[in-house]
């Protein structure tokens, strides 16, 4: 949008004055010199932004750079387009630069000369490997329950849900802890493998060294701060907040541990569209009874 300012009016008036009393009328009257009235009255199109103030920015200065200066950031920024702004001085300083990187970074602006950032490497997922039976590979995780559903009597205390889920059939095992440490980790791991009523299937064992050992099961460790190659237990843990502790309180570590098993045995009953609308529960007592694989 054109500003029309009361500078650009003031010099209309007085060009139109001058049209019609002539020049030197005109300087008297408006109290301007005659080469003014000349100058504007060149400028003068019939458009008041003919009249506008042009930037008074001078054309040159003593300071600016040279055309071998030009040439040389012209020419290896051709051969350094990637390079930061810090870099790019450093090498042009190598090469007898002088100039300031606050300079620079004007004078590539001016060249239009930015960095060109090269696109990060597209993440390509490693494909999931689909488990064909119950117990081939089971997914572990321990979730801290949320304070706000700790109350009364238990109130600021620390409890916590140790998850275990079946990757094949969602089938679910939970637990209540008073602590997460390598102690409640071995407990939970051996009431783990009494409640699951299939066979985990061994493997090159690791984690929680002296229990893990004996009983000969593959622990796949994920990579660090990367949930979702451990994404069944995650979301389990997701739906644990939106339909258990969003509505439950506690108010001992007991109650918490029933309301825990309630909880758990509803999950393992409920039908669940990844498995054709299956329970967990419906889909190990087929394998178990027939020994047949189902098609999920």
């Amino acid at each position: 949008m054109n500003t029309v300012t009361q500078k650009m009016k003031f010099r209309q008036s007085l060009i139109k004055y001058a049209e019609k009393h002539g020049v030197t009328k005109a300087a008297i009257k408006y109290n301007v010199t005659r080469q003014l009235i000349y100058y504007w009255k060149r400028r003068y199109d019939g458009t008041l932004q003919s009249l506008a103030d042009r930037s008074h920015r001078p054309k040159h200065h003593p300071n600016q750079h040279t055309e071998d200066e030009i040439k040389l950031i012209k020419d290896m920024r051709r051969r350094n387009p990637n390079a930061g702004l810090v870099v790019f001085w450093v090498k042009l300083r190598l090469r007898g630069y002088k100039r300031s990187i606050p300079g620079l970074y004007r004078m590539l602006r001016k060249l239009g000369e930015p960095r060109q950032t090269p696109a990060n490497p597209k993440y390509i997922p490693k494909p999931y490997e689909k488990m064909l039976y119950p117990g081939q590979r089971v997914q572990v995780d321990v979730k801290v329950v949320p304070t706000a559903c700790i109350v009364g009597d238990a109130k600021g205390e620390r409890f916590y849900q140790y998850t275990a889920i079946d990757e094949y059939s969602r089938f679910r095992y939970i637990e209540a802890f008073r602590e997460q440490s390598t102690y409640s980790s071995r407990i939970f791991l051996e009431h783990m493998l009494k409640a699951f009523p299939f066979n985990v299937e061994p493997k090159d064992m690791t984690l929680f060294e002296v229990y893990l050992k004996e009983k000969g099961i593959r622990h796949k460790l994920i990579r660090p701060y990367t949930p979702r190659h451990n994404g069944k237990v995650e979301r389990s843990h997701r739906k644990d907040n939106e339909y258990f502790y969003a509505t439950h309180s506690f108010y001992s570590f007991d109650d918490f541990e029933k309301q825990l098993s309630v909880h758990n045995r509803k999950y393992n009953n409920f039908p669940m569209r990844p498995l054709n609308w299956k329970s967990p529960r419906e889909v190990i007592n087929h394998f178990l009874e027939t020994g047949e694989i189902d098609a999920i």
